[in-house]
């Protein structure tokens, strides 16, 4: 790996992180996530049967493509890239709901990177900030390496990345809304300060999209709806995969500078006939 995503000391290929929910059934899932060639796969775990892990279960089929613990990215019995999974708290509304749930999920062995997810607003879904950073603060004691969903704030990027997250996750545009990257300055700035991954979370809609936000030099995108509900989310799943490497291409190699006028491709001098 050249230029891999590195969270908590381990590298990633993949800069796209994607979700398990909205899909038709678990098939579409598997298809849709290997289409994407994302390596981390997080799950609802408010939204989904931990406990059922029957064949043609959501859980059925992340634990025969899920990496074990300590395990490194590999294939399962079938030559598939196993996942990584990030366990996430969508649906929980205060700092102690999503600390309990987290719990839980360790003694599942669901895993300890996890993401951290306390919504403020039922209507927009926008996060709780200060229960956010509640809940970040007791886990990052308890062991958990947190990557929270937040607010496109520099300064709770910053207190979350002085609490000990692994990275942070700033919306784009609220959750499931399409709306695109709503406020590219406030992502700069969250980059620029920051130490550790900054993950655009939410409100992506489309792959131009994906690759704007890697164009302002975010680490990564974490999406869900936007490949779930598309007309096609295996075809929309490919696109966001190539979406964000050309977009983390074009960082890297540093766009033009914007001017009012023209410059010629070509020089000016030594022209034929001058």
């Amino acid at each position: 790996m050249l230029d891999p995503l590195v969270i908590a000391g381990r590298p990633f290929e993949s800069r796209l992180i994607v979700g398990t929910g909205k899909y038709k059934d678990v098939a579409e899932t598997e298809e849709a996530i290997d289409a994407s060639g994302a390596e981390i796969v997080t799950v609802a775990l408010r939204r989904v049967d931990l406990k059922d892990r029957s064949a043609g279960s959501l859980m059925g089929l992340l634990q025969r493509r899920a990496q074990g613990a300590g395990v490194a990215a590999t294939t399962d019995a079938d030559g598939k890239k196993r996942w990584l999974l990030l366990p996430n708290t969508a649906g929980c509304h205060t700092a102690d709901e999503a600390i309990r749930t987290l719990r839980l999920a360790r003694e599942l062995g669901v895993g300890d990177l996890v993401k951290l997810e306390v919504i403020g607003d039922e209507k927009t879904l926008f996060p709780d900030n200060e229960a956010t950073l509640e809940a970040a603060r007791l886990l990052v004691k308890e062991g958990f390496t947190v990557l929270p969903y937040c607010i496109d704030d520099p300064i709770v990027c910053k207190k979350l990345e002085d609490i000990g997250c692994a990275a942070v996750m700033p919306l784009a545009a609220p959750i499931g809304s399409g709306l695109g990257i709503r406020n590219p300055y406030n992502l700069m700035i969250i980059r620029e300060q920051s130490k550790i991954p900054v993950i655009v979370d939410a409100g992506v809609g489309t792959a131009s999209e994906a690759a704007y936000a890697m164009e302002l030099g975010c680490d990564g995108v974490l999406m869900n709806t936007a490949i779930a509900g598309a007309r096609d989310p295996i075809l929309m799943a490919e696109a966001m995969r190539d979406a964000v490497k050309a977009g983390r291409s074009a960082f890297l190699a540093g766009r033009i500078p914007r001017k009012l006028y023209a410059s010629a491709s070509s020089p000016e001098t030594g022209l034929l006939g001058r």
